[in-house]
């Protein structure tokens, strides 16, 4: 009886029978057999549907599954799209799956995708969620084709959300990273994006992949490592992101850290390339925007604002290591008013004080960013406030005047970042 080849032995063989590939999409996934074959089919119906004459290979990194989502995954057929496969299709859209090794998470499944892409010298590669409800075969064209046929290296996603979603993107990661890096990056931790071969190339130089960044802050990771690295950026409008609901057990606190901590992470990789950038610029957008009907998603204000107070009560003496006292001051006020309000101008101040105390580690590094959880959720339930009655347009107006705060103020953390 022949020796068991190994699951490494398998794919290498696999990618050698594959050979060449011009666009690669990339499903990374764990635990998804219950959505990822609408996904695949999604993916296949895209990839024959739009480029019928490229060269496709789907590739699913699995996270060593328990449910059967690689068999899934293999056995998924097209369905209903002899219409669009019989005159058009060239090439099959040949399907890799294989298991990730290295740290648990998405960072892990996306090193596996970028290296096969990058071994089958693809000139396009995207991925894209395994438990995406909303995905359509137009995610495929919006995806690929400003890199195929516009050549964009970096495609960011631009999704229709509810005013009370993404709620880490809107009060800190999007007004930072633009204010940091100068582009405007309405969604820059989306989660489906595509990219360049030669992009893909320069993510597998960097010497990232074991580290927290790739297990926590992949997303962000790619989307300023693109920027900083002076690639052509775009964004395609996706309309609604419906997908599983994650865990409401799950910690928001530890989110938090893990979003804040690699954009913190990344402010000293790429000091060099944000301290001399002043204002910011928008960037091409893919795709028609169009109303969409979002899920709706139901808030505890009074509640976080019950934790903003709890953590003034008990964690000013720690903030009081690396916050001023008229900063401190300005905290205990916003609880005396008629009105629970924390200013933008308060809010950049917080922010970038907590950019430099990790900087210049006024305060251990957990500790730190965990006490940002209730301040958090101060600004938060004060955006949340302002925007009760606000339609779609009022909100990103309001965004918007944040950004603009995070911008004009980024002198004050230029200045007192020193190295």
């Amino acid at each position: 009886m022949p020796p068991a080849r190994s699951h490494d032995k398998i794919v290498a063989d696999r990618i050698s029978e594959v050979g060449t590939a011009d666009v690669v999409v990339g499903i990374p996934s764990f635990n998804n057999a219950r959505t990822i074959s609408h996904v695949v089919r999604a993916v296949s119906a895209g990839l024959a549907k739009y480029f019928p004459d490229t060269k496709n290979v789907l590739v699913n990194s699995d996270g060593a599954s328990t449910d059967g989502t690689p068999q899934v995954v293999m056995e998924t057929q097209l369905e209903d799209l002899s219409a669009i496969l019989v005159s058009h299709k060239l090439y099959a859209v040949h399907k890799i799956v294989t298991p990730y090794h290295g740290i648990p998470g998405k960072g892990s499944a996306l090193r596996t995708i970028i290296e096969i892409g990058t071994s089958l010298g693809a000139k396009a590669m995207a991925v894209v969620d395994s438990d995406l409800r909303s995905i359509t075969p137009e995610w495929v064209e919006l995806l690929v084709g400003p890199v195929l046929r516009e050549g964009f290296d970096y495609v960011t996603p631009l999704y229709a959300r509810h005013k009370y979603d993404g709620s880490i993107t809107n009060s800190i990661v999007y007004p930072m990273a633009r204010a940091l890096y100068g582009k405007r990056i309405r969604q820059p931790i989306g989660g489906d994006f595509g990219f360049s071969g030669r992009l893909g190339s320069h993510y597998l130089s960097k010497k990232v992949w074991d580290t927290d960044v790739a297990r926590y802050g992949i997303d962000i990771w790619m989307t300023t490592t693109a920027v900083a690295g002076g690639f052509k950026v775009c964004e395609a409008f996706l309309g609604a992101k419906l997908h599983d609901q994650k865990d409401p057990g799950s910690d928001l606190s530890s989110m938090l850290t893990q979003v804040v901590g690699s954009v913190f992470d990344l402010m000293e990789a790429y000091h060099s390339v944000w301290k001399d950038v002043r204002g910011s610029s928008r960037i091409p957008l893919f795709g028609m925007k169009y109303g969409v009907g979002v899920e709706p998603i139901n808030v505890n204000i009074e509640r976080m604002i019950e934790s903003f107070r709890h953590g003034v009560e008990h964690l000013s003496p720690l903030w009081a290591r690396f916050l001023e006292q008229d900063v401190l001051k300005d905290l205990e006020s916003a609880l005396e008013g008629r009105k629970f309000e924390i200013s933008d101008d308060l809010w950049v101040r917080l922010i970038y004080d907590f950019a430099l105390a990790s900087h210049h580690k006024r305060l251990g590094r957990e500790h730190l960013l965990k006490s940002l959880t209730p301040l958090y959720l101060g600004k938060v339930a004060s955006l949340f406030t302002e925007m009760r009655d606000s339609h779609e347009k009022e909100v990103e107006e309001r965004i918007e005047a944040l950004c603009m705060t995070f911008e004009t103020k980024k002198g004050y953390l230029v200045e007192k970042w020193r190295p």
